[in-house]
């Protein structure tokens, strides 16, 4: 059982990276916006009670899928490395996968902000993230959250086994997965 967690700031590429490591692979994706719009219809991720729901829906899919045979999960997600609640979080998830014999690997990615800006409206990430479509409204969050959060790595911050830092702002999403797929030999 192998668990990939794909993180960085928003509009990185996460889920378009996980998508085509998806193809590449016997992985299936799971980005954290299929539980956030899952939820949303009925309480937004704002809110205690859309955040505990969305938590709820992930961890029992980990500890579905970690206990299963499948060959394993791609999971992104926006790391505040500022929040020890986040460092919690991962290391939360991390030891479901781990308690049933899982291997874990990291995969940041970064990108120049004109370029997430940019990514910020492609089509596939309107797509499969609704409630992204306020472009201006989602804009707005990607720039203020800069401001609150550090959502990426100080160097040597992660000094866990099987980690790996890709600048993909000059990059196309298939380059970005072969090189995560050699790199941990998928």
């Amino acid at each position: 059982m192998k668990l990939v967690i794909v993180f960085g700031p928003q509009a990185v590429g996460k889920m378009t990276v996980g998508h085509e490591l998806e193809k590449m692979t016997e992985l299936k994706l799971f980005h954290n916006h299929m539980t956030i719009e899952l939820v949303n219809p009925f309480f937004s991720y704002d809110t205690k009670t859309g955040k505990r729901l969305v938590e709820m829906f992930r961890e029992d899919i980990f500890r579905e899928v970690a206990k299963s045979d499948m060959e394993g999960l791609i999971f992104t997600f926006i790391w505040a490395f500022n929040e020890k609640e986040d460092w919690d979080y991962i290391d939360k998830v991390c030891n479901i996968f781990k308690s049933k014999g899982g291997e874990i690997y990291f995969v940041e990615l970064e990108a120049d902000i004109k370029e997430r800006i940019k990514r910020n409206i492609t089509p596939h990430r309107l797509e499969h993230k609704p409630t992204k479509r306020n472009v201006d409204k989602s804009e707005n969050d990607l720039k203020e959250s800069m401001n609150k959060f550090r959502m990426n790595s100080k160097e040597g911050e992660i000094n866990r086994e099987n980690y790996i830092r890709i600048d993909n702002t000059n990059l196309n999403p298939v380059e970005v997965a072969k090189k995560i797929k050699q790199e941990f030999s998928l």
